[in-house]
């Protein structure tokens, strides 16, 4: 038996959490890793017989207490909400690469049941080169029996705010292994109460996971246990089915309950992982390049289906005029969707007039309107990102703080300049020089007063300029130690404009210089926006082609830059990012 050391970790807000090291026995030439993710109201300990009958011997285990289970802290069966268990998660693969050496490419995660989605979630969120990704009985739907439970729990939340459910879950429905049932009942750290907004974000996590799961490249094997008392089926096969990887694999156990790897006959359930994990770490990394994804492959051809409009005065045609006319007459009550149609649904104005989040119309009516449309989940995500770019310039700021270089900012879409200048005009974070472009001449002049507003005409200028002129941002006379390209990439769909753009950007720089870096890897309104919004491009159709996080990765570091973390928001929707430039041709 191998030996066990107990240590904790810090979360994405700096929560200490607990887990389990064993080292590798017979550690081989290259270090490598297997971190088991538990169930939900279990913890790490339940998964701990897994490090022997893994019989991987070089490679080092790891297994945490998720936050609010276990020996790590927080209210039992809570968290802020189930996207922190997923940048907890985040947090956990980089502290085993900072602080054990085991880069996340030479890691493989093992989970089960809750942490089989919280695993999922992370891989498709933040498109990890993970070595090997084996999901147990992955609580994509959970059985909750009761006729309409989860409106019903989204009505209470509303009315109650957050309140936790005890789980109908008893031990002998989970494994046919009575020493399993046994220690079950009697753990005192499994926590029966979870709370709804933990169990409500695991079910829109799950079916956002599940309806995209084309986004996810990384070597997958799916244990599905044949009877199940506690999640569905279906959304397990809609996602393995879904999945890019090409390497994938699914087994069915009949009769094997919800405890898949901890079911009394589960020796050739360990034997298909042992044998998927040892195949991964033999071979070569894979990572399918997604460069051309804009000529062919599924956001390709969910884009060119938007693309195309519905025949003439179908149901279908005669819904979206319908739809279109009554945000005609919305814009002459609400002045944010009156700037929509104006200067299009994706200018540099409405993004302004979404960040100020005021309410204006005529009358209260109006401004009823307007509210609505200014708490569309989209608008609440840009709202979001606005945020997570203000953090992350400010880290990087700090990090050029830190290492005594300047601060230089250079934002090549700068919309009004906004978020640039509020992060970093003023305060101890305050630049050396703030560079603004931007292609529109509206934006300019606004950006410039804009820059008078905050009282930083000593360190920002703002001059028109096209983002996609390679051979302009090379020029640039300052060199920028940290730019900017926000909102921008979204609305391209060419992958090889985008990669102009960003050799432009890795040209005007020198090494360790940072990068922010903006995406949008999903959207649950693509529909709606491409059959009733317009475009700030001569009011033609908002046709929006998604890019995976991946995908999105990959054209930054072929431009030349290395990411260093990520931010999204709790609905999956925008994603920032950082990284460093690390080369220099």
């Amino acid at each position: 038996m191998r030996g066990q050391e107990h240590l904790q970790f810090h979360g994405f807000d700096g929560q200490p959490l607990f887990y389990r090291h064993w080292p590798a026995p017979t550690p081989g030439t290259s270090r490598r890793a297997v971190v088991l993710l538990h169930r939900g109201h279990e913890h790490s300990g339940r998964v701990a017989h897994l490090v022997d009958e893994l019989d991987l011997p070089d490679a080092e285990m790891f297994a945490w207490d998720a936050r609010g289970n276990g020996q790590s802290p927080g209210e039992r069966g809570d968290a802020p909400g189930f996207e922190a268990l997923v940048r907890d998660l985040d947090s956990f693969i980089a502290h085993i690469g900072q602080q054990h050496g085991i880069a996340v490419q030479d890691i493989a995660i093992v989970a089960q049941s809750v942490g089989a989605v919280v695993a999922a979630t992370w891989v498709h969120d933040y498109a990890p080169p993970l070595r090997a990704l084996v999901l147990a009985s992955p609580a994509f739907k959970v059985k909750l029996y009761v006729p309409l439970a989860v409106p019903g729990l989204k009505l209470m939340q509303k009315l109650r705010g957050n309140f936790f459910v005890n789980s109908y879950v008893k031990p002998q429905w989970l494994t046919h292994d009575p020493e399993r049932v046994a220690s079950y009942r009697t753990d005192p750290l499994i926590t029966r109460p979870i709370s709804v907004r933990v169990l409500l974000g695991l079910y829109e996590a799950a079916a956002r996971v599940v309806g995209d799961a084309q986004a996810i490249t990384v070597p997958t094997q799916l244990l599905v246990s044949g009877a199940d008392f506690v999640v569905h089926r279906a959304p397990q096969d809609r996602f393995y089915e879904r999945l890019s990887s090409p390497l994938k694999e699914r087994h069915l156990l009949p009769g094997f309950f919800h405890d898949t790897l901890g079911e009394r006959d589960r020796a050739p359930a360990i034997a298909a992982v042992r044998r998927f994990i040892s195949a991964r770490f033999a071979a070569p990394l894979v990572r399918p390049s997604l460069r051309d994804a804009h000529r062919q492959g599924p956001t390709f051809n969910e884009a060119d289906v938007l693309a195309w409009p519905p025949q003439r005065n179908s149901l279908q045609d005669l819904y979206w005029r319908f739809t279109r006319a009554g945000l005609r007459f919305g814009g002459k009550l609400s002045e944010g969707i009156a700037l929509g149609l104006s200067t299009g649904f994706d200018s540099g104005s409405t993004l302004d007039y979404i960040y100020r989040d005021e309410a204006r119309g005529r009358g209260p009516l109006g401004r009823m309107v307007d509210r609505n449309y200014l708490d569309a989940i989209g608008w609440r995500g840009i709202r979001i990102r606005r945020s997570h770019v203000r953090e992350l310039l400010q880290l990087a700021a700090l990090h050029l703080h830190g290492e005594g270089r300047a601060v230089r900012v250079l934002d090549v879409a700068a919309g009004h300049g906004r978020y640039a200048l509020d992060a970093l005009a003023q305060g101890e974070q305050r630049a050396e020089s703030i560079q603004l472009r931007d292609f529109s001449e509206i934006n300019v002049v606004q950006g410039r007063a804009l820059i008078n507003a905050f009282g930083a005409a000593d360190i920002a200028t703002f001059e028109q300029g096209d983002a996609f002129d390679a051979d302009a941002l090379a020029a640039l006379p300052v060199a920028p130690t940290l730019s900017i390209v926000s909102g921008l990439y979204e609305l391209f769909a060419d992958n090889d404009a985008v990669s102009r753009s960003l050799q432009g950007i890795a040209a005007a720089m020198r090494d360790g210089g940072y990068l922010v870096y903006t995406g949008q890897p999903w959207h649950p309104q693509l529909e709606f926006i491409a059959r009733a919004l317009t475009s700030h491009r001569e009011g033609a159709a908002w046709v929006m082609r998604r890019r995976t996080q991946q995908e999105m990765d990959e054209l930054v570091r072929l431009a030349g830059f290395e990411k260093v973390t990520q931010r999204i928001d709790r609905f999956g929707i925008f994603t920032v990012s950082l990284a460093r430039r690390v080369r220099h041709d």
